[in-house]
C-alpha cells in the first residue's frame, strides 16, 4: 500500500512529520522538567478543565465522531476497505513510528474523497468532521472558509482508517489535506491530545487580517506586549524553533531553556498566557479540550509551559516574529507565522 501524501504546489509543505515518541519524548521531558521552574499559583487555574474547554453544539453531542466513524465504516465496500483501512500498528513493525500517527500534507494515502467515496459517503465524511470540532465558526477558519488551501474543496482531502472501528478493538481516523491533518480515535491512543499530532495552517501571510488564524498571533502578541522590557528580551530568540517534523522535537538547550516561562510572569500576565491556551483550544470539541487541559495538568502544571517568540532577524521590528512556540513537558505548540501559517500541535503524557 502507497501512504505517501501526493506532492503540493507549496514546496516547503511537502514534509511528512512524525511525532515525539520514544527516547526524544523522554529527552524532551527530562529536559524540560528539569528547568528552575517552581510550581506557583497557575495550578489552581488547572483545577477545573471545563475552563478551558471548547463550548459544545448539542445537536452533535448526542452523536460523537466515534460514533459516526463506524457508520462509515459499516459503508465501506470490501475494495475501499482494502484502499483506505490499514492495521492500527502498520509502520511500526521494525520500531519505527506508526503510520497513524504521522502528519500529512496531502490525502494520507493519495487518494481523494472524491475520487473514492459515493455523495452519501462523503456527506457522512463531512459530518464526522464537523463533529471533531467546536462550531460552525470554527469550521469555517478550518476550512479556511471553505477554500481548504490546495486541496481546493472538501472533497479534495482525504480519509484513512487504522485499527478496526467496528468494535472495541483500537481504531484511529485520519482526516488529511494541504495544511490539514485531524483525527479522532475514541481515546485509543492513551495519554495523547487529539488522538496524535496535529496540523493546521493557512496559505495567507499570518501577519495578514485574511489569514484565519491571524487571531491566535494577534492574542499572543498582546501577551508579548504586556511583557517587561527584560521579559521581552528573555522571550525572543533569534533563529527558528524548526518546522515540518523539526517543530515537534524537544528544543534541548545546552546552558538554558528557551523563552520565558509562564512561573516567571505575575498574575495579570499568566491570565493573558491562560486566555491564550482556551483560544487555541476553542476551535476543537470540548472532551479534546479537556484532555489537553488535564495532560497539561498531569505533567506539571501550566508552571512549566514557555512561551518564545522568534525571529531569523533580529532587526525585525518586536511585531513581525517568523514564529511563536508554547512548549513544555510532553506539549508542543508550535506555530510559524511567516511566510505563511503552519502549526504543528503534540501533546503527550509522561513516558
Amino acid at each position: 500500500m502507497n501512504t505517501r501524501s501526493t506532492p503540493q504546489t507549496c514546496p516547503e509543505c511537502s514534509e511528512v512529520v512524525t511525532p515525539l515518541t520514544g527516547l526524544a519524548r523522554r529527552d524532551f521531558i527530562r529536559v524540560v522538567a528539569g528547568g528552575a521552574m517552581g510550581v506557583m499559583g497557575g495550578a489552581s487555574l488547572l483545577s477545573s478543565t471545563s475552563a478551558f474547554a471548547a463550548p459544545v453544539d448539542k445537536a452533535r453531542a448526542a452523536k460523537p465522531a466515534e460514533t459516526l466513524v463506524r457508520e462509515i465504516y459499516a459503508t465501506l465496500t470490501a475494495e475501499q476497505k482494502a484502499a483506505m483501512v490499514l492495521p492500527w500498528a502498520h509502520g511500526a513493525e521494525k520500531g519505527g513510528t506508526p503510520t497513524r500517527l504521522k502528519t500529512h500534507n496531502a490525502p494520507p494515502l493519495g487518494k481523494k474523497l472524491g475520487e473514492q467515496f459515493t455523495k452519501p459517503q462523503q456527506d457522512l465524511i463531512h459530518t464526522t468532521f464537523k463533529a471533531i470540532l467546536s462550531d460552525e465558526e470554527s469550521y469555517d477558519r478550518i476550512s479556511r472558509k471553505g477554500k481548504w488551501d490546495d486541496s481546493g474543496s472538501f472533497a479534495g482531502n482525504g480519509i484513512a482508517i487504522f485499527g478496526d472501528p467496528s468494535g472495541k478493538d483500537p481504531f484511529s481516523w485520519v482526516f488529511a489535506g494541504h495544511h490539514l491533518t485531524l483525527r479522532c480515535d475514541g481515546n485509543s491512543q492513551p495519554n495523547t491530545a487529539f488522538g496524535g499530532p496535529m496540523y493546521y495552517g493557512h496559505s495567507a501571510n499570518g501577519h495578514s487580517d485574511t489569514n484565519v488564524y491571524n487571531y491566535q498571533t494577534k492574542q499572543v502578541m498582546g501577551v508579548f506586549d504586556m511583557l517587561s522590557e527584560q521579559q521581552q528580551k528573555k522571550a525572543v530568540v533569534v533563529g527558528g524553533p524548526g518546522d515540518g517534523a523539526g517543530a515537534l522535537r524537544p528544543l534541548l538547550m545546552a546552558k538554558s531553556l528557551t523563552g520565558i516561562g509562564y512561573a516567571d510572569l505575575d498574575e495579570s500576565q499568566r491570565k493573558l498566557v491562560t486566555g491564550v491556551m482556551r483560544t487555541l483550544i476553542s476551535p476543537f470539541r470540548k472532551e479534546d479540550g479537556d484532555e489537553v487541559m488535564q495532560l497539561i495538568k498531569t505533567n506539571g502544571g501550566m508552571e512549566k509551559l514557555r512561551l518564545a517568540f522568534y525571529k531569523d532577524d533580529a532587526e525585525k521590528g518586536n511585531g513581525r516574529w517568523d514564529a511563536w512556540r508554547i512548549e513544555g513537558p510532553g506539549f508542543v505548540w508550535n506555530y510559524r507565522v511567516l511566510p505563511h501559517v503552519h502549526c504543528f500541535v503534540n501533546i503527550v503524557g509522561q513516558a
